[in-house]
């Protein structure tokens, strides 16, 4: 049996808030660890029927990268909604919202660019 094996590891400052997060896999394209600004990893507990979650961000991170990566995720969850279950309604309802997000983060930047 193929086994593969990611991990992640944090440095933290004296006041335990992450300084560096770096993250590696096994079956990535490139070899050794990256860095990385955030991550997020949902994990299911079948047992007790609820999700476990951690997100995590360096103190580096800007707030509107911030703001991307979440989308991101989203509409990663989105495909995987589909791809996993063929629920074709509720991965175009996670788009569409997606879709939603992006113009407000685009209307957040136009207006910071010109105020």
């Amino acid at each position: 049996m193929k086994e593969s094996e990611i991990n992640l590891r944090v440095e933290l400052d004296n006041e335990n808030i992450p300084e560096k997060i770096f993250w590696n896999a096994t079956d990535k394209d490139v070899e050794g660890e990256q860095e990385t600004k955030s991550f997020s990893l949902s994990i299911w507990d079948h047992n007790n029927q609820n999700t476990l979650r951690i997100d995590l961000w360096n103190k580096e991170m800007p707030i509107d990268e911030m703001k991307r990566f979440y989308v991101d995720c989203l509409g990663g969850l989105a495909q995987s909604v589909l791809n996993s279950t063929g629920d074709e309604f509720m991965s175009s309802a996670m788009n569409r919202l997606c879709d939603k997000l992006v113009k407000h983060l685009e209307e957040e930047l136009k207006q910071n660019t010109q105020g």
